[in-house]
């Protein structure tokens, strides 16, 4: 696609890889939305991008149907989701809660599909759009402490694929991108770890950067999956 014409939608998109892509496709002159839970924060990420804000819990219902008109209307139409809000819990098997499970599932599969559900109605009634779910590495391989997180990016995958064979023969691309380790708030966040710098770690820049590649392509193909490793971390 043309991505200087796109009109994007992106979860998540005050902090980290969110914000990293809104602000890469601004940079290509395409109309951007972000959509966060904090008024403040979302406003402050857009009025710097050059983005439209917009306050929504993806998690629920309500506020995502709400969204997606509002989105239109604001950006003079609507072409590209990028599903990104998404946050992480971590604890051994034996201290995993259920408040844990759900508040993950709740944003990471549950928001992703109210999301691309609602927006691939209005991608369909215009035989056009594009879908890129981010998903993660642990998406495929599980790892200790990770049954909350790592599993909600395995569900993201299967929807994935599910959304890509229904929404096919309408011209809808739905692509998913599985970031390795990138240094952006997450880890504080999901673990209250400050992460130092280290130039040889992945940055929100880099999956935005295949992230906008993936859209570039021409309508006639679409990568169905990327995977972003660092080269040599250390």
């Amino acid at each position: 696609m043309n991505v200087s014409k796109a009109r994007v939608l992106i979860t998540g998109g005050s902090s980290g890889i969110g914000r990293a892509t809104a602000l890469a496709l601004a940079q290509l002159g395409a109309k951007v939305a972000i959509c966060g839970r904090n008024r403040t924060t979302i406003e402050e990420a857009a009025a710097e991008i050059g983005a439209a804000p917009f306050v929504a819990d993806v998690s629920k219902e309500a506020d995502v149907v709400a969204l997606i008109p509002r989105v239109i209307q604001s950006l003079g139409g609507y072409d590209v989701l990028i599903n990104n809000a998404g946050f992480g819990r971590f604890a051994p098997l034996v201290e995993t809660t259920a408040d844990d499970m759900r508040a993950v599932w709740e944003t990471n599969v549950l928001g992703a599909t109210l999301a691309a559900r609602e927006s691939a109605k209005h991608f369909i009634s215009q035989s056009q759009g594009n879908i890129v779910n981010v998903a993660s590495t642990s998406g495929s391989k599980g790892g200790v402490n990770g049954s909350a997180y790592s599993s909600s990016k395995f569900a993201l995958t299967s929807l994935t694929e599910c959304w890509r064979a229904e929404l096919r023969k309408h011209n809808i691309r739905v692509m998913q991108i599985n970031p390795s380790e990138v240094l952006t708030d997450f880890a504080h966040r999901a673990r209250g770890e400050e992460r130092a710098d280290n130039p040889t770690k992945l940055r929100g820049a880099d999956i935005a950067s295949a992230i906008t590649s993936m859209l570039a392509l021409d309508d006639r193909g679409f990568v169905t999956e990327m995977t972003v490793w660092a080269t040599n971390p250390r």
